[in-house]
Order: structure tokens, then C-alpha cells, then sequence
């Protein structure tokens, strides 16, 4: 399809009524997705004692979710732009909503395992849906990347406030109430979108090669499925044979995309520099963020004895940070450059992990707080630019696929710091002392621990405390240390990869 930029001022035609009203639904299912991601942390410990799933069950309650969003994230964005990016989102909203159910009053683990890989299908269809609609609903490209900022401020204000929000319901109601919360959400999302959103789809799909999204969900959930394992247990046969698969399928899905007359990911996309640029900060980004994430919960409520409503009040700086970044991020790329906007943001949120490094059990709020108010500021300038990039870099038609490839690099780089921090963490973790009579769980995770020294004497549960607490803290500042040369390799990369790369100014005519 043929495209004109036209400095001119943007026509009614093109500025679409009702837009602003358009973009609001698609912020309710971002931040109803991010939310639902980050409550389930919270409530696997009542999801634990409950239902009394084994280690490997439990395992799979909390990955499951990620796994199938990964490995199908790709295929259900180019689905959505075969046949039309409204039509699936309000598909997905309305299976999202009816699956939470099913996930709130599961009675066994294997219902629980069954409800959350559902989840994950509905979820894999919200995402790319949401980003693809933003493209073609906003053609003023500065207008487009405020809605972009809009939407990764309602993302990140939502990983946020999952926590505090989880925290409050597990506090008053039962472990289920926490998924029953997107029901309101969802029948807002789909009344209001069915007459707000407009439909758009590409005009020339081609078939939707059911061969191909075969090959990129053993391809994705094989890969990620083998990270983790690898990160939880070490090496083993059944996990490489596992990586070695997923790595096939992925190279078979490259090559099948190449040869097809329509792909269903056109592979050329990646010989654009920004457009590659931008997904590889997205991913290192997220690989060197996520065990921050992961264990930041932990350490304020395991180590620091916060209610786990407060820790989640603990880290609203990240999300203040954010919100405010993504909505200023377009004008600074515009004043500035988009690759000083990314490359300085990741930077300052490397400097921002390298400050964790030096925390100890007691470390005063201050320090903490201000450090996740910059890792939010870094990371909203950084991923609402490469968000626009990414946008900007494709034609409208390939606008859901291109979102997809996006989302998996955050999937894939969340999997990926996870399992390599997470490892860190882990195995300086274990190598604590602990008094004479401590059992092996304790030295498994800092939840064991805690639990043991429930079960010693006064000095010995203390000695115990004390022991498995600064180990922990010490895995977390080395993970920190990791984290920052992550994210500082990530911002040299990204001022080499976007440099000459500008957003648009001009009006986009469809």
C-alpha cells in the first residue's frame, strides 16, 4: 500500500472522531493484562495451600501463562490483521473475561494449570490488538505517540498497581477475587468497544498458514520453557532437547516465512535498522529489568517484613516515573533524538540498578524509592519511543504483526532475565550458613526459610532469619550489578542501532 507524509495540518478526515474516547478501551485491556500479571505472585501462596499442588504443578501454574503468551503472541497479530484487529480484540476481551472465572474457582491443580495456559490464548490476542489499533486509529504522528505514551504509561501503572491492588484483596477476600476483578473491566472494554473502536484489517492477508503458527508456538514455548527449566534446576537432558527443538522450529518458521508469497511475519522487516534496534532494546531492557522485578517483592516483604499491600505501595515510584515519561517521551524524541531519548533512558536505568547494588536488609525507603523513580523514568522514555519506532517503521497492514514481534521480545527477554538473574539469586542463595537442625527447604527460597524458622526455637529461627536474609540480599545486589552492565551495553547498542532515526512529523494519509 502506497503512503504520503504531508507536512500539511491534518485534515478531519484523518483526525478520526472519537479517537481519544477509542484509546481509552484499549488502555482498559493493557492495563487489565499487565495487572493480571503481576497478581498472581501475590496469591500463589494461598493458591499453594488451597489447592496443595506438587513443586512441578505449582511451577507450571505460574509459567504456563507467559508460555503460551509468548508462543502465540506473533500468530494472533497476524491473525488480527487478516481478520480485523476489533473483531479479535473483542473476541479475546469477552474469552479473557469468561476464562478469569474459570481460574478464580478451580479446584485442582490441573484445572488451575488448564485455566491460566487459557488465559494466556485470550491474553496473546490484547496485546499486538491493542498497539495495531493505536496505528491506525491516530495518523498525526504526534498525536500517535502520545497514544503510544498513553498506553505504555497504562501498562506500566498497571504492573504497579497489580500489586497494591492484589495486596488489598488478599488482605479482605479470598485468593480468587483476584482474577474475579476483571470481569467489571472486561464488560466495559467490550460494550464500549463494539461502538468506539473502528475496524480495520490488511486488505490483501493472504492465507493465515496454520503450519507456520505450529512452528512459532512449539518454537517459542520450547525456547522459553527450556530457559527457565534450565534457570530452576541446571542442566539436563529433557531441557536441552527441549531447547534444541524450540530452536528448530524457530529456524523452520524463519525459513518458511521467507519463501511464502504472504508470510505470516514478513522477515524483511527486521533489515530495517530502527525497527530492529528497537526490538532488541525492548528485549535487553526487559532481560535486565524483570529479575529486579521478580525479587524486589520479595526482599520487601520477606526481608523488610512489609505487608504485601504495602510492598506494593513500595513500588509505585516505578509506575509514577513511568506514566509521566511516556507522556513527554514523543515531544523529547522530537526535540532531542530518538536515539538520545532511548539510549539515555536505559542508561539512567542502569545507573538506577547499579545504586541496589549497596542495599543491606535495613536500607531506608529514600534510597529505594528514588531508585525505582528513575528505573520508571528510564524505562517510560525508552519503551514508548521504540514503541512508536516499531509502529512508524511498518505499514499499516502489518500494523498487528509488527506489535506482536514487540510484545514477544518482552516476553522472551522477561524469560530470559528471569532464568539468568533468577539463577544468580538463586545459587548465592543457597550457599548460606544456617544453625545446626536447618532442613533443606530452607535453602531453597527465602518463603522456605522464613517457613522453617517458624518451626525452630527463638536464637535458632532468628540465626536462621539472619543468615538466609543476607544471602538473599546479596544474590539481589550481585543480580542488580548484572542488570546495570545489561542495561548499559543495552543503551550503547541502542545509540549505534537508532542513530539517523527520527519520528515522523508529517500527516500519514491511509
Amino acid at each position: 500500500m502506497n503512503r504520503t507524509l504531508q507536512p500539511a495540518r491534518p485534515t478531519e478526515a484523518v483526525k478520526r472522531p472519537g479517537r481519544w474516547l477509542a484509546l481509552s478501551v484499549l488502555v482498559l485491556a493493557v492495563l487489565l493484562v499487565a495487572v493480571d500479571a503481576t497478581v498472581l505472585g501475590l496469591a500463589t501462596p494461598y493458591i499453594s495451600e488451597d489447592l496443595a499442588p506438587s513443586g512441578t504443578q505449582l511451577l507450571w501454574i505460574g509459567d504456563v501463562y507467559s508460555f503460551v503468551i509468548a508462543g502465540l503472541l506473533v500468530s494472533m497479530g497476524s491473525l488480527g490483521d487478516r481478520i480485523g484487529r476489533k473483531r479479535i480484540l473483542l473476541v479475546g476481551a469477552t474469552a479473557f473475561g469468561a476464562i478469569s472465572v474459570l481460574n478464580a474457582y478451580a479446584h485442582t491443580p490441573e484445572v488451575m494449570i488448564l485455566a491460566r495456559a487459557l488465559l494466556g490464548v485470550a491474553g496473546a490476542t490484547l496485546m499486538p490488538a491493542t498497539l495495531a489499533l493505536i496505528r491506525n486509529l491516530f495518523h498525526d504522528p504526534r498525536e500517535r505517540s502520545l497514544a503510544v505514551g498513553i498506553w505504555g504509561a497504562a501498562a506500566s501503572a498497571g504492573a504497579a498497581v497489580g500489586p497494591v491492588v492484589g495486596g488489598f484483596l488478599l488482605e479482605h477476600f479470598w485468593w480468587g477475587s483476584v482474577f474475579l476483578i476483571n470481569l467489571p473491566v472486561m464488560a466495559v472494554l467490550v460494550v464500549v468497544g463494539v461502538r468506539m473502536l473502528p475496524e480495520s484489517r490488511n486488505p490483501n492477508p493472504g492465507p493465515w498458514d496454520l503450519a507456520s503458527v505450529a512452528l512459532s508456538l512449539i518454537g517459542m514455548v520450547a525456547v522459553v520453557y527450556a530457559v527457565k527449566e534450565t534457570a530452576a534446576h541446571g542442566f539436563a537432558r529433557a531441557t536441552l532437547a527441549a531447547g534444541l527443538v524450540g530452536a528448530a522450529a524457530l529456524y523452520g518458521f524463519v525459513r518458511r516465512q521467507l519463501t511464502m508469497p504472504v508470510p505470516l511475519l514478513d522477515m524483511r522487516l527486521f533489515r530495517n535498522r530502527g525497527f530492529s534496534g528497537a526490538v532488541l532494546a525492548d528485549l535487553l531492557t526487559i532481560l535486565g529489568l524483570s529479575g529486579l522485578v521478580f525479587f524486589l517483592s520479595q526482599y520487601l516483604q520477606l526481608v523488610q517484613g512489609r505487608r504485601p499491600f504495602e510492598a506494593g505501595l513500595a513500588e509505585l515510584p516505578a509506575a509514577v516515573g513511568a506514566v509521566v515519561a511516556g507522556l513527554i517521551a514523543g515531544r523529547a524524541a522530537r526535540r532531542f533524538s530518538v536515539r538520545a531519548v532511548v539510549a539515555g533512558g536505559l542508561a539512567a536505568v542502569g545507573v538506577a540498578l547499579a545504586a541496589l547494588t549497596v542495599i543491606g536488609q535495613h536500607t531506608g525507603y529514600p534510597l529505594l524509592g528514588a531508585a525505582l523513580l528513575v528505573v520508571g523514568l528510564g524505562a517510560g522514555f525508552a519503551f514508548t519511543v521504540t514503541a512508536d519506532v516499531i509502529l512508524s517503521s511498518v505499514p499499516g497492514e502489518q500494523a498487528g504483526a509488527a506489535s506482536a514481534v514487540s510484545e514477544t521480545a518482552y516476553e522472551l527477554g522477561a524469560a530470559l532475565g528471569i532464568a539468568v538473574l533468577g539463577s544468580i539469586v538463586t545459587g548465592v542463595y543457597r550457599d548460606f550458613t544456617g544453625p545446626a537442625g536447618t532442613p533443606d527447604a530452607a535453602h531453597e527460597s527465602l518463603g522456605g526459610a522464613v517457613e522453617a524458622a517458624a518451626h525452630l526455637p527463638g536464637p535458632a529461627g532468628q540465626a536462621l532469619l539472619d543468615s538466609a536474609r543476607q544471602a538473599f540480599v546479596d544474590g539481589l545486589t550481585l543480580a542488580a550489578g548484572v542488570g546495570a552492565a545489561v542495561l548499559l551495553a543495552a543503551a550503547a547498542a541502542s545509540w549505534y542501532l537508532l542513530r539517523g532515526q527520527r519520528l515522523e512529523e508529517g500527516v500519514e494519509h491511509p
